[in-house]
């Protein structure tokens, strides 16, 4: 029986790609994982995550990664209809990861509120039957999907870490993070737009937009 996990790393950020990973294991290795202590990779530190994503690919027979940058991220958000935004482009994207792993049973850590409305729209760009278990905090039961977490969120840390070396520290790239959003009001200062790893369709990043649209109008 050959089973997968899915998971997402960047789905909330505003600066950077939405990672999607996939790993697929023989059912009798998924004790290998537990027994690694892999978990969600956000209970994890940097370092642990690096030196468990070695351990995984090699327990794994195989893993999956696929990047959604900000522009595609954009498209859908701003001009997608209702339920064809991202929940709908991370469906696609999920849907693809399964192709290239060709699992019997796949765990997915449900995008959408609704798990089985989100394992629906990914059975709908599969050219196959699979079966899907939705459930929203996979990476928390499944090892496969904390495994698929990990791989997700390493390989997101490290598109983050090249771009902070090209263009400076702007925090964990979160709204939540005062680093990162002022970052935003010196690019926009500065270029007077965002580079194109910025999530212009984020709320935050209009918002920070908007108020510079206005300083600049009062300026004149």
């Amino acid at each position: 029986m050959l089973v997968a996990g899915v998971d997402d790393a960047g789905r909330g950020s505003v600066i950077g790609p939405l990672v999607i990973a996939g790993v697929l294991v023989n059912s009798e290795d998924i004790p290998k994982l537990a027994q690694l202590g892999v978990k969600d990779s956000k209970l994890l530190s940097p370092t642990r995550r690096e030196t468990l994503a070695v351990e995984i690919k090699r327990i794994a027979k195989k893993h999956v990664v696929v990047k959604l940058s900000p522009a595609e991220i954009d498209k859908v958000v701003m001009t997608g209809r209702k339920l064809h935004r991202l929940n709908w482009l991370e469906a696609q994207a999920m849907a693809k990861v399964i192709e290239l792993l060709r699992p019997n049973i796949v765990y997915v850590d449900a995008s959408d509120v609704l798990e089985e409305r989100f394992k629906q729209q990914i059975l709908e760009f599969l050219p196959f039957k699979v079966e899907i278990v939705s459930e929203h905090k996979a990476d928390r039961k499944y090892p496969v999907v904390s495994a698929a977490s990990i791989i997700a969120k390493v390989e997101r840390d490290r598109e983050i870490a090249e771009l902070k070396a090209k263009y400076g520290d702007f925090g964990c790239g979160y709204p939540t993070d005062p680093k990162t959003m002022e970052f935003l009001r010196r690019c926009l200062e500065t270029f007077k737009e965002y580079p194109d790893f910025v999530r212009k369709s984020w709320r935050p990043a209009k918002k920070v937009k908007s108020e510079n649209n206005f300083r600049q109008a009062k300026l004149i």
